[in-house]
C-alpha cells in the first residue's frame, strides 16, 4: 500500500499553509465582527484605533475597501465584506483593522465602537417552519403509479404505514486550518496564499471582486488543512487581505480566529423532516413520503438537499413524494458539508427505514435488499454498477449480524445492540485539465490547480500517472494547488480522483504521442521508424530502445509536455452514478448511567476502483468517524442573541480517540468504467452517510427507545 507522499511534511511540520508564508514589509489584518444578529450600522468609530500603536489602516462600511461581488457558474454569488451596513447574523464581519503586527491589529479592533439600530432576530428554525418558503432552484417531486390519485391514498392502501418527524443539528466545519490568506502585489499582479477547494476558482473569484484580469491573480494553496465544503468559496480574510494589500502597497496576512470561523464562514443547516412509508406486508415498498424544512441565512443561500439525495433515490417505490422548503434566519451562512444533504437525509430516511422493519417484524438487512433501486425512482436511467447487496452480506458476516437480537443483548451493566444503514453518495464528475510532462532525467510532472484538502488526491495523481506512463511511482512528481497549473476545478462531491485522474489518463497518452512523433522525427533517434511506447521506453521494431529521457536528450530536449481534459458527457445520458455501501455499528448503554459507547463500527463499500488503498480506508472510517460525532456530540447551540453559545472548540464536542472503539472499512471491487476511464467513483463523502443512523437504530435495539434527532444525549435515554 502507498503512504501520501505529503505524510512526512505534514507530520514533521515542514508542509506551508497559507498562513505559514512571510514576505519582506509583511502587516497584519484582524477582522471585526458584529456583535448583534440584526439591524444595521449607524456609526462606526475609529478614533481610538487609528491612534493605536502600528496601525495603518482601518475599514468599515464607511469607509471600505473597494471590492465587487464576484459569481461563478453553478455556484452564484460571493457575499464580500463591508460593501453594506446590513447585519444579517452575530459574528458577521463589518471591519477590518490593518497593523505591524498581529497583536497591534487585535488590540486595536478591540477599541473599535460600532452603534447598531438593532432589528429583530430570527433565531429558530421551529418557530420559523410555519411560515417556510419553498426552496429556490427545487421543485416539488411526485410520481404516482397509474389509477393513485395522491400520495395520501397510496398511504392509506398499504399494510402497514410508519410516519415520524426526525431532527439534524446545525453543525461546523471546524477545519483545523482557520480560514487565512496571504495576499502580495507585485508589478501589478496579486498572488494570495490561502486554503480553499479550487485556486483557479478562487483566483476568478479574486479577479472579479478586485475589477482585474484573472490572468494578474495567482492564487497558491498546495497544503489545505481541511475544508469539508467550507472552503469552497473565496473566504472574508482572502478578499480584505488582497485589498488592503493593494490599498497599502504591503503584503497583508489575515487570519480568523477559531470563534471567528464558527461565524464568519459557513456551516451544515439544521433540519426537520417528516417521512412517511407504507408498505405491503411481505416488506415491499408502496409509498414514500418525504418533507424537509432546513434553515438557510437570511441572503437564502443555499438549500440543504436532504429528499433529492436519499429518498428520491435510494429504494424502489411506484409511489413517491418529495418537497424542499427553507427557512431563513439571521444565522451565520449555511453551505456545502460533507455529504450535504444526504448525511442529514440518510438519518431521517434510514431511522424510517429501520422503524418500518419493526413494525413489519422483518430483518432491517432484508428490508433494504427487498427494495433496493435498479435505477433512481421514476427514471429510466439505471445504475451503472451497483453491488449494495454484497456490500450487506459482507459487512453481515463480518459483522456477526446472524447473532442480533431484535431486543438487543445484556453484558453485565451494559446494554448492547446492533444497527445498520445504507449509504449512497451520487458519482459525480466536474470538468479538469491535467498537464503532464516528461523531462530528461526520466521523471514525470503531473500537474493540476485543484486541491489536495487532505483527501489524498496528490498521491492518487502519482499512481495514476505513473500507470499511465509505465514507470515506477517514485519517478512521478504531482503538484495541486496553484491557479497557474492548468484549471482543476474544486476538490469536492467526492470528484477529485473520477475528474483529474480522467484527465490525466487523456494526457498522458496526448504527451506519449507527441514522444514517439519526436523520436520517429527527422534527425532523431528513430528517424522514419514504426516506434511505439512501453515501461517508459521508446521501442523500434528492430529492437532498438531508449527510455523517454534519453530520447529527449538525444533530441536537446530538457522537457515534453501535454495537456489532456476530461468531463461528463454522454455517459449521463446512459446511466444514474452512485457509490454505495452498508453501515453496522454495535452501542453499548450504561443501565444505570445511560451513557452511550460506540463499540464496533464497519463500513463496506461500493465505490468503484480503488486507487489507494490506504488513503480510501482512512478516508472511509474518517467519515465514519464524523457520522458517529453527528449522532452523539456535534450541534450548535443558539442563545437568545442569536450568537452561538459554543463556537469554539471548547464547546462544540467532536470526539475523540476513547470514544472510537473498534472501526474498520471494507470495498468490494467493481470497477465502474461507465462512469470515466480511470473506473473509480467518489469515495470521499459515503463514509458519513447513514452512520448516524446506525448509531440511532443501535441505540433503540440496545434500548427500546426510540432517538428521533441528533445528537442524542444522556438525556433522551433517561426512564424513570
Amino acid at each position: 500500500m502507498t503512504s501520501r507522499l505529503d505524510g512526512p511534511l505534514k507530520v514533521t511540520g515542514r508542509a506551508e499553509y497559507g498562513a505559514d508564508h512571510a514576505f519582506p514589509g509583511l502587516v497584519h489584518g484582524y477582522v471585526v465582527v458584529s456583535t448583534i444578529a440584526h439591524g444595521e450600522i449607524e456609526a462606526v468609530d475609529v478614533t481610538a484605533a487609528k491612534s493605536a500603536p502600528g496601525v495603518l489602516a482601518v475599514y468599515t462600511p464607511f469607509d471600505p475597501l473597494e471590492l465587487n461581488t464576484p459569481s461563478l457558474p453553478a455556484f452564484g454569488e460571493t457575499w464580500v465584506p463591508l460593501q453594506d451596513r446590513e447585519v444579517t447574523h452575530y459574528g458577521q464581519p463589518i471591519g477590518f483593522v490593518v497593523a505591524e503586527t498581529f497583536e497591534q491589529a487585535r488590540d486595536a479592533a478591540m477599541l473599535v465602537e460600532v452603534d447598531y439600530r438593532e432589528r429583530p432576530a430570527a433565531t429558530s428554525l421551529e418557530e420559523g417552519l410555519a411560515s417556510a418558503e419553498a426552496a429556490p432552484g427545487t421543485e416539488d417531486v411526485e410520481i404516482l403509479a397509474e389509477g393513485v390519485e395522491s400520495i395520501a391514498d397510496a398511504l392509506a392502501a398499504s399494510s402497514v404505514v410508519v410516519e415520524a418527524t426526525y431532527r439534524t443539528a446545525p453543525q461546523h466545519h471546524a477545519a483545523m486550518e482557520p480560514h487565512s490568506a496571504v495576499a502580495v502585489w507585485e508589478g501589478g499582479a496579486l498572488t494570495v496564499y490561502s486554503g480553499n477547494q479550487g485556486s483557479d476558482l478562487q483566483a476568478t473569484e479574486l479577479a472579479q471582486a478586485l475589477g482585474v484580469d484573472v490572468a494578474s491573480v495567482r492564487a497558491v494553496n498546495p497544503f489545505v488543512g481541511g475544508a469539508f465544503g467550507g472552503k469552497g468559496r473565496t473566504s472574508a480574510p482572502a478578499f480584505l487581505a488582497a485589498a488592503a494589500a493593494r490599498a497599502l502597497g504591503r503584503p497583508v496576512k489575515a487570519a480568523l480566529t477559531r470563534e471567528q470561523v464558527f461565524t464568519a464562514t459557513a456551516g451544515r443547516a439544521a433540519t426537520v423532516q417528516e417521512i412517511a412509508l407504507g408498505a405491503a406486508e411481505d416488506g415491499t415498498l408502496v409509498a414514500v413520503r418525504h418533507d424537509s424544512w432546513c434553515s438557510t441565512d437570511a441572503n437564502r443561500s443555499f438549500v440543504e438537499p436532504t429528499t433529492r439525495g436519499t429518498s428520491q433515490e435510494w429504494y424502489a417505490t411506484p409511489n413517491l413524494k418529495a418537497t424542499q422548503r427553507i427557512v431563513p434566519l439571521n444565522l451565520p451562512p449555511t453551505t456545502f458539508m460533507r455529504a450535504p444533504g444526504e448525511a442529514p437525509g440518510s438519518f431521517a430516511l434510514e431511522s424510517a427505514m429501520d422503524e418500518l422493519a419493526v413494525a413489519l417484524g422483518m430483518d432491517p438487512i432484508e428490508l433494504r435488499v427487498r427494495n433496493s433501486s435498479i435505477a433512481p425512482p421514476g427514471k429510466d436511467l439505471q445504475w451503472s454498477s451497483k453491488h449494495l447487496d454484497e456490500c450487506f452480506q459482507v459487512g453481515a458476516q463480518r459483522f456477526g449480524w446472524a447473532q442480533r437480537s431484535p431486543r438487543g443483548r445484556v453484558d453485565g451493566d451494559w446494554l448492547v445492540g446492533m444497527g445498520v444503514a445504507t449509504a449512497m453518495f451520487p458519482a459525480l464528475r466536474f470538468p479538469a485539465t491535467v498537464e503532464v510532462t516528461l523531462r530528461e532525467d526520466d521523471t514525470a510532472v503531473v500537474s493540476t490547480s485543484g486541491a489536495d484538502p487532505g483527501t489524498g488526491l496528490l498521491t492518487v495523481l502519482a499512481l495514476v500517472g505513473a500507470e499511465s506512463l509505465a514507470v515506477p511511482v517514485e519517478r512521478v512528481t504531482p503538484r495541486l494547488g496553484d491557479s497557474a497549473f492548468p484549471p482543476g476545478g474544486m476538490s469536492g462531491g467526492s470528484t477529485a480522483t473520477a475528474s483529474a485522474g480522467s484527465a490525466l489518463m487523456v494526457a498522458a497518452s496526448e504527451v506519449i504521442d507527441a514522444l514517439l512523433a519526436l523520436a520517429s522525427s527527422p534527425g532523431a533517434p528513430f528517424e522514419g521508424a514504426e516506434v511505439s511506447y512501453e515501461d517508459g521506453r521508446v521501442l523500434a521494431e528492430d529492437g532498438r530502445s531508449m527510455s523517454f529521457g534519453e530520447v529527449l536528450r538525444a533530441a536537446g530536449r530538457e522537457s515534453l509536455s501535454a495537456t489532456g481534459s476530461s468531463g461528463p458527457g454522454e455517459e449521463l445520458t446512459k446511466h444514474s452514478f452512485s457509490s454505495f455501501g452498508a453501515q453496522f455499528c454495535e452501542v453499548r448503554v450504561h443501565r444505570w448511567t445511560r451513557e452511550v459507547r460506540v463499540s464496533r463500527m464497519l463500513g463496506v463499500f461500493d465505490c468503484g476502483r480503488i486507487i489507494n488503498e490506504k488513503a480510501a480506508r482512512s478516508q472511509a472510517m474518517g467519515g465514519m468517524v464524523w457520522g458517529l460525532s453527528a449522532a452523539l456530540h456535534e450541534v450548535l447551540e443558539v442563545d437568545d442573541s442569536g450568537r452561538w453559545a459554543n463556537g469554539d472548540f471548547a464547546g462544540y464536542l467532536v470526539p475523540v480517540n476513547a470514544d472510537v472503539g473498534e472501526i474498520d472499512a471494507e470495498f468490494v471491487r467493481y470497477p465502474d468504467t461507465l462512469h470515466n476511464a480511470v473506473g473509480a467513483k467518489g469515495l470521499g463523502e459515503i463514509g458519513v452517510v447513514g452512520v448516524a443512523a446506525a448509531v440511532a437504530n443501535a441505540v433503540y435495539n440496545a434500548t427500546g427507545i426510540r432517538v428521533r434527532h441528533i445528537p442524542i444525549t444522556i438525556e433522551d435515554l433517561l426512564v424513570e
